[in-house]
């Protein structure tokens, strides 16, 4: 009988331990980090990753591939983002971080600068509207279904915080349609959608209405 109280003891001990270390561990992610931030992802070198990067980044410093944006709230800190796997989603900040880690990226987080601040209310809310919406392989605008820079931008549609620019799969050291596009909508049957609108999370970036606040 002793064994097995100790047993139930040594357990419940652990499970308490390793609870102080996960709040621990949130606190100091969460520090620092506002309501309605962005988290942008940096992109790999290879694959979609790198295609998108190749067409796309305008910048030295600006690198990325993915962007989410923060919802914290009495519940905790979360991720509203869509991605290829899940679509539209909430995640908790923990885990959409670790999801970025384990693929060897890092997350970079920007501010609205202070005049902005007022949107991000309503974008949060537009946000989760879309929760549950199918994610966008095409990259091709449409109303049922979004890649994630189109995520973010719809949320803030309303206030005109982002715009919606001719979206370009040149090659920038070649000057022609890079093959890896090329190939991607050779496979779908459809044209390259060369000066269609659209966005990209290195052009969010680049927004004069962002700054950087630090890297996770």
């Amino acid at each position: 009988m002793n064994l097995i109280l100790r047993n139930k003891f040594s357990k419940l001990f652990l499970l308490i331990v390793f609870s102080f270390f996960l709040l621990g561990c949130n606190a100091k992610l969460n520090r620092g980090l506002k309501n309605g931030d962005l988290l942008f992802v940096t992109a790999k070198e290879t694959g979609l990753s790198g295609a998108i990067n190749n067409v796309t980044q305008k910048e030295k410093n600006n690198s990325f591939d993915h962007i989410g944006i923060l919802e914290k709230n009495k519940d905790g800190a979360f991720v509203l983002h869509a991605a290829p796997e899940g679509g539209s989603q909430k995640q908790t900040l923990r885990q959409f971080v670790l999801e970025q880690a384990k693929e060897g990226q890092r997350v970079v987080v920007y501010r609205l600068k202070p005049e902005y601040q007022k949107t991000i209310p309503s974008a949060i809310r537009k946000a989760n509207e879309m929760l549950g919406k199918p994610y966008n392989f095409n990259y091709i605008l449409d109303e049922n279904s979004f890649y994630c820079s189109d995520f973010i931008e719809r949320a803030f549609r309303k206030d005109n915080i982002f715009k919606l620019e001719p979206m370009t799969f040149i090659d920038q050291k070649t000057c022609k349609t890079n093959t890896f596009w090329e190939e991607f909508y050779r496979k779908k049957n459809l044209k390259v959608p060369e000066g269609e609108l659209g966005c990209n999370p290195n052009g969010l970036a680049g927004s004069d209405k962002l700054e950087r606040i630090k890297e996770l």
